[in-house]
């Protein structure tokens, strides 16, 4: 993906993500939706790392990070689950066919055990 295609993805994410949840506007306001698109674009980021590395494993000790760092700032996993299926919904239009499987393969795992209670992921 190109830094046009990063951009409409994030765009088209976070746009979605604020129009299913208003509430969001009155909790983070515009900050919160730049920095969710500024997310957005890290996890665009770390499914490129994946990829390059072949490493599923790599997206998901991303996901279990970001998920500390977002809950200790009032975000629930239950968004961060939202964002990753929205994006398995957007990120294969702009790869092709076996980097956008593999990347949609990444966000599946990566909101099931995100699903799941945290004593359980090990």
């Amino acid at each position: 993906m190109n830094q046009e295609q990063k951009q409409q993805i994030a765009t088209d994410t976070a746009d979605g993500i604020y129009e299913a949840y208003p509430n969001l506007w009155e909790r983070f306001g515009d900050k919160g939706y730049e920095h969710t698109v500024k997310d957005n674009h890290h996890h665009l980021d770390y499914l490129e790392t994946a990829w390059e590395l072949q490493s599923e494993q790599s997206f998901l000790d991303y996901a279990l990070w970001l998920e500390t760092v977002l809950v200790s700032r009032n975000v629930e996993t239950a968004l961060i689950i939202d964002n990753f299926q929205r994006l398995i919904e957007i990120v294969p239009r702009y790869t092709e066919t076996t980097q956008g499987d593999f990347m949609r393969g990444c966000l599946d795992r990566a909101v099931r055990l995100l699903e799941l209670p945290p004593h359980k992921r090990g």
